[in-house]
Order: structure tokens, then sequence, then C-alpha cells
């Protein structure tokens, strides 16, 4: 088994922005944008508009204003990946999504994000697990029909990337979850897995857990510890966004 641990959502990098979490693990997933020029099939670009239901749901008595939100975020197309309502991720294959090409059934990506606290934290960012997929099949994007472009960013470009792959997964095994999972603490100057998390699953392929950024996702040393450690956060597996 193989398992990558992905970083995923709206930041500071971009998008200017971090998506909100509350003291029991609720969140809003908030895509990054598009990148600026991007053409898409007729029909098919998606817009931050899709993701107010779910911030004025978890705002409550707060309006978008109280949670920071951009709005010049309006402008801009979303670049919706992974897609949980279609339980699909796309990435580049030739870079950052390269050790994604050779996945097979039964492998991993396990999805987080740095998430902005709405009550008292010691930390600035609550760094946590959103999603998790059981590979299905791993495709090229270009080969999508036209009737399934709809299914992944990628594939809603226009002309998707020479190398762009799309990861299908498992339903019933895979989704966003009900809560997210925090697994983060500030350690040595920047945002890392926690240690005695990062014991428990067996550690990974950077040093000393390090997620602040992402460039390559780190690989999982022991998958099968991850997954026994998984099976054991109770959460609940949603197809869908929010």
């Amino acid at each position: 088994m193989k398992a990558l641990l992905v970083r995923v959502g709206i930041d500071q990098a971009y998008g200017g922005w971090n998506a909100p979490v509350d003291a029991g693990g609720r969140f809003v997933y908030v895509p990054i944008p598009e990148r600026p020029g991007t053409r898409f099939h007729p029909g098919l670009e998606r817009r931050y508009n899709e993701v107010l239901p779910a911030l004025h749901r978890f705002g409550r008595d707060r309006d978008l204003a109280d949670l920071h939100f951009p709005p010049a975020l309006f402008d801009h197309s979303m670049h919706l990946d992974p897609d949980f309502d279609g339980l699909t991720y796309g990435d580049v294959g030739g870079r950052r999504g390269a050790g994604m090409v050779g996945m097979t059934a039964g492998d991993l990506l396990a999805f987080y994000a740095g998430l902005r606290p709405v009550h008292p934290s010691e930390h600035t960012l609550v760094y946590a697990l959103i999603g998790l997929y059981v590979v299905r099949e791993v495709v090229p994007a270009v080969a999508m029909p036209l009737a399934r472009c709809g299914e992944n960013a990628h594939t809603r470009r226009a002309v998707p990337g020479a190398t762009d792959i799309v990861v299908r997964a498992k339903p019933g095994a895979s989704g966003r979850f009900d809560r997210c999972i925090p697994i983060g603490e500030w350690r040595d100057g920047s945002y890392r897995v926690r240690e005695e998390v990062l014991e428990a699953w067996g550690g990974l392929s950077v040093k000393d857990g390090y997620i602040q950024r992402s460039a390559v996702p780190p690989a999982f040393n022991r998958p099968d510890r991850f997954l026994e450690w998984f099976r054991n956060q109770g959460v609940q597996l949603l197809a869908r966004n929010n």
C-alpha cells in the first residue's frame, strides 16, 4: 500500500484566507482560487458563491465580515479540488502529483488543510486532516470524455495539462470528514505533525513531520499504521464538499 499526505484548501499563499474551524472540529471546506486566465468547458466554471451556504451555516450569528471572508474572492473562479461530491482529485503528474501517477486500487490520499480557529486556541492555525480517499483508479485528464469533464477541476478546464491526472476514489470508503482531525502543532519554527501522532503513524518521508508547505506531498512510511490509527478516530466519511 502507498499513502500520501496532501495539503489542500484555501490558505494565505493561495487565496489570502483560511477557512474556519470550531472547537468541535466543525469546518468549512473552501478550495483555492483557479489560476487567472483559465478557460473552462461551457457551463463548468465553479464560483465562490457555492461555499456561501456552508459559511452561513457555520457562522450562525456571524456574518462573512466576522469570518474575514475576502469579498475579492467572488471575482475569481474556484479550483474545486478535491471534489468530494464526485470523489475525485486532480494534480500535475509531472510535478506535485508525480507520486500519484503509479497509484493503484487500495492506495491512500489523506487530505489536510490549515484552518483558522474561531475559538480560543494555542495555535494561530489548526492543521487538520479533512478527508481520505481510497484509490479506485488514476486516469490521465486528457483521456476524460467530455461527458465526464465536470467531475474534476483539471478536466473542467478547456485544455488540461498534458501530464495532469485524475484520481477516482472508492465510494463508501472515501470522502470528506464530518469533523476535522487536528494533527499539527507549532514546533521548531514551523507547523509539524504532533510528535505522538507522528509516532502512531510510523513517520513521514519529511523531516520531523513538516507540513507547513507541501510542494511534494510527503509519503507515510507505514501506511498500515496510519490506517489503523485513522480507523480509531471515529469520523464519518461524506461524499459532499460541505
